[in-house]
C-alpha cells in the first residue's frame, strides 16, 4: 500500500470524493461526448494553516522553497504562483459547473443523446419526402403505407436491419440484396455464399458432370423462395433496381437511389410504384378506377386500383352448368359454384332414376348392362355403361393360353390348349414354366439358385422365389454426411437422414429443427423485442442480435418509481441504472406538529458509517471512510405554534416541538348525537366528525335518556328508542279491532290506523268478507263487510209464479216486493186448472164410492162375526 503523501494526489477518474475548498468533489460516472473535453481539477491539499496547493501527485514542492532566502528570483516564483493559484480558482470553478450540469442532465439509455431532436426531425423530413407522390394521390392518408414505413423506419434505426446469415448489423455503407420475397436484406458478400453452398449441395457435382451446364436453385435463408442458379446476386443495386452501386447520401433512405421507385404493384394492375426508391414492399395501388362489380350489373363507381374488385351483394343469377337453374349468391368473384339443387337423374344405361345433386348428372348403376352381343350368343357383362357394346370378346381369332398357337373359332366355342410346353416367364423373371399349355396362372418357381444378397456381400443357394436378405448393417454415410445409415442389407442407395439436426444455429439460442442435412443451416427464424429500461421504445431484431444491439433510445419521462418519499420524481428521460438523487424539499408532515419538513430530501443521505475497526497502531494505514446510503430523520419543528386545548375551548402559545393538547377543566359542552343534550365530560379529547366542531365526537358520552317528543296524533304509545335526533320511527304496534261488521278481529299498525283519513280508515277496518246481515226481504247483504246500515235496496234473484204457479220467472227481490211486477195466468192456465178441477172431482167422487164400498165390507164382516157368535152360543 502507498503512503499516505502518494495517496493524496492519485483521485481523478476514480469517482473518489476530495477535498475542495472544504466541501467535497466526485469525479462523475459516465461521461457524455459533449463533456470529454472538460477538464478535471486536480487534487488539492491542504496545509495547516488552511492553505490550499495544487498536488502533483508525487511530494511537495513547498518544503524546499520554504527553505530558500528571500530573492528577487523568489518573489518573481511567489507571484508566478499566486497567478497559477486564481487560474486555477477559475478552472476549479468552471469544473465543478460543468459537474453540477453534468448531474443534473443525467445520462439516458443512449450515450449519443445529443443532437438526437436534429436527427429525428431530419429523419421525419427523408419520409416525407419519400411519401410525398404516394399521399398527394390518397389525399394525405397514409394507412395504406403502414407495412413500407415500417421497413423505412427499420432502415433509418442504427442495428435494426440484421443480415440472418451473419446476424451483424447492416450499415449504410455496405453492398446488401433483398429477396423479393420476403424483402428481407443480407449482405453482398453473404448472401453469394448462400447461393454457392445451396447450389452445390444440390447439385452435388462429384457425381454430376453436367454441374456447369444445369440451371440448380437455391432458396432465400429466411422465406425459401428459390431463385435460380443465374440469379445470384453478383452486383450491388439500389431498391428499385435501377442505378448500380448506390452513392451513400445522408438526405435518402439507406442503398436507395432516391428516384421513383416505378416498380410494378403487385398484383399486376397497369400502374407503377410512385415512391422513392424505398425497401421492402410497395404500398397498394393509390391510383382511382371506374369499374363494375362482379356480375357487372351495377353502375360503374370510382374506387382505388387496389381495391378496385367489389360486390354490389345482388343475386348473380347466371345460369349454372347444369342449364336448368341460376346462381342465387350475392354477386361474386369467379366462376359460380356447383349446382346445389337435386334433380331426378338417369344413369349411363337409363335403366335407373335417382334424385342426385344437379352438379353431377352423370352416374353408374351397379348392375351389369346385359344387352345381347351382335353375336347374338353372349350379353354384355360390363357394368352399366353409356355407347354401344362393341363386339363379342370371344369372335375373331384368338390364341391358346401360352399364345403360340391362333385359332379361328365360334364364340361358342373354348380355345383348346396347343399342347406345347407353356414357356412363359415366371414372377421370378429368370426361368421359364415347365408345364404344358395350361389355362390360369403359372405356378411359382421351385428352382434352387445361388443367391446373392441385396448388398452384394453373402451369397447363399435357396429358392429361386424367395428374397434373400443378410442382416449385414450398412456402414456407409448417409446425405448429410455426419450418421450412419445402419439398414440391414442395404443395396447401396441409402435413404436421406429422418433424425433431427439439431445444431446449434448462428444466434447461439435455438437449435436446428430440421431434417439433418448437409452445409449451414438456415438461420434462426426468431426475433427478439430490445428494449429500454421502460419498456416503450421497442426494437426488433433477428435471434442473437439482442447482445450486442444498442437499446433504443427513449424519449420518455423515467417511468422508475421515486424510491423517496416523494410522489413522483423530478422529470428525467428514460435511462439505465440509478435513478439521480432527489433535490426536491422534502415536505414531510412532522409527526407532532403537522408543519411540513423545509430541507431537501434526506430519505438517501450519505452518511460516514460508525463501528468500523481502529488500527491497532501507527505501522496501519487508516482505512478510508465508508459512507452508507440512509434516511435521515427530519429535525425538531423550532416553529412556536399556538395550541389548543383538549376540548378546543381556549388557545394558548406553545414551542411547536413541545406543543401538546391540554386540559381546560371547563366541561365538554358540545351537543350529543341525540341533538337534544350535551357531553358532561371533563374538558378532553375529542375526534372532529366532518369538521364540525359543535358536535360531540366519539370520545363523548353517550345520550342514555329517554325518547321525550311529542307522538303523533292518534298514537298512544311511547317511542321505544332511547333519545335520537331524528323523528321518531313510525310506530310499529298492532293495534286490535273490530270490523264494521263486528265478526273478525284486525290487527293493524297503529301508524296506518291514525295517520289514515276517513277512506283509508274504512278500508283497513273491513274484513273484506261478505257482509252477515239480514236485508229486509230476508236476503243476506251481498256488499263486502262495511259501515253504517245496509242497502234497503236487494238484489238477489227471486223466482215469481202466477197464481197457478205453471210459469215462474227470476226478478229482482227488490221490484217484486214493492209489487212492482206481477205474473198472471194464461189461457193455458185457465185450461188446465179446468182439468184439474175435473180430475179432482172424479177423484173425490172416487175416493167417496171407495169409502162406502169400504164401511160396507166392514158392516158386512161385522155382521157375520155377529152371527157365528150367536150360533156358538146357540
Amino acid at each position: 500500500m502507498d503512503a499516505p503523501w502518494r495517496q493524496a494526489g492519485r483521485g481523478r477518474a476514480r469517482g473518489r470524493a476530495t477535498s475542495v475548498n472544504g466541501g467535497s468533489f466526485q469525479a462523475p460516472g459516465p461521461i457524455s461526448a459533449s463533456n470529454r473535453n472538460t477538464s478535471y481539477p486536480r487534487a488539492v491539499h491542504t496545509d495547516g494553516n488552511g492553505a490550499q496547493r495544487p498536488g502533483t501527485g508525487r511530494g511537495n514542492a513547498t518544503y524546499a522553497s520554504a527553505s530558500k532566502p528571500v530573492t528577487s528570483e523568489n518573489l518573481k516564483r511567489e507571484t508566478n504562483e499566486e497567478n497559477s493559484k486564481k487560474k486555477f480558482e477559475e478552472i476549479q470553478k468552471a469544473n465543478q459547473a460543468a459537474v453540477k450540469k453534468l448531474a443534473a442532465d443525467h445520462y439516458s439509455s443512449s450515450d449519443d443523446e445529443d443532437g438526437d431532436e436534429d436527427a429525428e426531425g431530419k429523419q421525419k423530413k427523408i419520409l416525407a419526402l419519400t411519401f410525398t407522390s404516394y399521399t398527394s394521390q390518397t389525399d394525405g392518408d397514409l394507412s395504406e403505407l403502414a407495412r413500407t414505413q415500417q421497413y423505412v423506419n427499420e432502415a433509418f434505426q442504427s442495428g435494426a436491419v440484421t443480415c440472418l446469415i451473419c446476424i451483424a448489423s447492416v450499415k449504410r455503407n455496405q453492398a446488401v440484396w433483398s429477396c423479393s420475397g420476403c424483402y428481407c436484406i443480407f449482405h453482398m458478400p453473404c448472401i453469394q455464399k448462400w447461393a454457392k453452398d445451396s447450389v452445390f449441395l444440390v447439385s452435388s457435382p462429384l457425381t454430376d458432370d453436367d454441374f456447369d451446364k444445369k440451371d440448380y436453385p437455391w432458396p432465400c435463408p429466411k422465406c425459401r423462395y428459390e431463385y435460380k442458379r443465374s440469379e445470384t446476386p453478383s452486383r450491388y443495386y439500389c431498391y428499385c433496381g435501377k442505378v448500380e452501386d448506390p452513392p451513400l447520401d445522408p438526405w435518402l433512405v439507406p442503398h436507395s437511389c432516391g428516384q421513383v421507385c416505378e416498380r410494378e404493384f403487385k398484383p399486376s394492375c397497369g400502374h407503377k410504384c410512385l415512391l422513392l426508391c424505398h425497401p421492402g414492399p410497395c404500398p397498394p395501388c393509390p391510383k382511382m378506377v371506374t369499374v363494375t362489380c362482379f356480375c357487372q350489373k351495377a353502375k360503374p363507381v370510382p374506387r382505388r386500383c387496389s381495391a378496385k374488385e367489389w360486390s354490389c351483394q345482388q343475386p348473380c343469377r347466371r345460369t349454372l352448368m347444369c342449364k336448368q337453374h341460376k346462381c342465387e349468391n350475392p354477386c361474386h368473384k369467379g366462376e359460380c359454384l356447383p349446382c346445389p339443387q337435386v334433380s331426378k337423374q338417369k344413369c349411363l344405361c337409363g335403366r335407373n332414376v335417382a334424385e342426385r345433386p344437379c352438379a353431377s348428372p352423370t352416374w353408374q348403376c351397379e348392375k351389369v348392362c346385359g344387352k345381347t352381343l351382335p353375336c347374338g350368343n353372349h350379353t354384355c357383362e360390363k357394368i352399366c355403361h353409356a355407347g354401344a357394346c362393341g363386339q363379342c370378346p370371344r369372335s375373331g381369332n384368338r390364341l391358346c393360353p401360352c399364345g403360340k398357337s391362333k385359332y379361328t373359332l365360334p364364340c361358342t366355342e373354348d380355345v383348346p390348349t396347343c399342347g406345347d410346353s407353356c414357356d412363359k416367364l415366371l414372377e421370378c423373371a429368370l426361368h421359364k414354366c415347365s408345364q404344358r399349355c395350361h389355362r390360369g396362372p403359372c405356378e411359382t418357381c421351385r428352382q434352387e439358385v445361388e443367391k446373392q444378397c441385396r448388398c452384394g456381400k453373402h451369397a447363399k443357394r435357396m429358392p429361386c422365389h424367395k428374397p434373400y436378405l443378410c442382416e449385414t448393417k450398412c456402414s456407409k454415410v448417409r446425405d448429410c454426411q455426419r450418421h450412419q445409415c445402419k439398414r440391414k442389407c442395404c443395396p447401396g442407395n441409402c435413404p436421406g437422414c429422418d433424425q433431427q439436426c439439431g445444431r446449434s444455429l448462428g444466434c447461439r439460442n435455438h437449435k436446428c429443427p430440421s431434417i439433418c442435412h448437409r452445409g449451414s443451416c438456415y438461420p434462426c427464424p426468431e426475433t427478439v423485442d430490445v428494449k429500454c429500461n421502460c419498456g416503450k421504445a421497442v426494437l426488433k431484431v433477428p435471434c442473437g442480435r439482442e447482445r450486442t444491439t444498442k437499446p433504443p433510445r427513449c424519449k420518455e419521462v423515467c417511468s422508475c418509481p421515486p424510491t423517496c418519499h416523494h410522489e413522483v420524481r423530478e422529470r428525467h428521460r428514460c435511462h439505465f441504472g440509478p435513478c439521480p438523487p432527489c433535490r426536491q424539499t422534502c415536505q414531510n408532515i412532522l409527526k407532532k406538529c403537522g408543519h411540513l419538513c423545509p430541507i431537501p430530501c434526506h430519505d438517501e443521505a450519505l452518511v460516514k458509517q460508525k463501528g468500523l475497526p481502529q488500527p491497532a497502531g501507527p505501522w496501519e494505514q487508516p482505512s478510508e471512510p465508508a459512507f452508507i446510503q440512509t434516511a435521515l430523520p427530519c429535525p425538531p419543528c423550532q416553529v412556536p405554534i399556538p395550541t389548543e386545548c383538549l376540548g378546543k375551548h381556549e388557545i394558548s402559545p406553545l414551542p411547536c416541538h413541545a406543543a401538546g393538547p391540554f386540559s381546560c377543566k371547563r366541561p365538554c359542552g358540545r351537543l350529543l348525537a341525540c341533538g337534544n343534550h350535551t357531553c358532561s365530560r371533563e374538558c378532553h379529547k375529542v375526534t372532529d366528525v366532518n369538521g364540525n366542531k359543535e358536535k360531540a365526537g366519539l370520545e363523548c358520552v353517550v345520550c342514555e335518556e329517554e325518547c321525550t317528543k311529542p307522538r303523533p296524533p292518534g298514537c298512544p304509545h311511547q317511542c321505544n328508542l332511547p333519545c335520537h335526533p331524528d323523528d321518531c320511527p313510525s310506530c310499529v304496534q298492532m293495534v286490535r279491532t273490530k270490523c264494521h261488521c263486528k265478526i273478525s278481529n284486525l290487527f293493524i299498525e297503529c301508524t296506518k290506523l291514525s295517520m289514515a283519513d276517513a277512506k283509508e280508515k274504512n278500508n283497513l277496518t273491513s274484513c273484506k268478507n261478505q257482509c252477515p246481515k239480514e236485508l229486509p226481504c230476508g236476503h243476506r247483504c251481498k256488499e263486502i263487510c262495511h259501515q253504517g246500515n245496509c242497502s234497503p235496496y236487494c238484489i238477489q234473484k227471486v223466482k215469481l209464479r202466477c197464481p197457478c204457479r205453471r210459469i215462474k220467472k227470476e226478478m229482482p227481490c227488490n221490484s217484486v216486493r214493492e209489487g212492482h211486477i206481477s205474473l198472471e195466468c194464461d189461457s193455458v192456465c185457465l185450461d188446465m186448472r179446468k182439468k184439474a178441477a175435473e180430475i179432482k172431482a172424479e177423484e173425490e167422487k172416487a175416493a167417496t164410492e171407495q169409502e162406502r164400498l169400504r164401511q160396507q165390507a166392514e158392516l158386512e164382516a161385522f155382521e157375520n162375526r155377529l152371527k157365528g157368535k150367536r150360533k156358538e152360543q146357540a
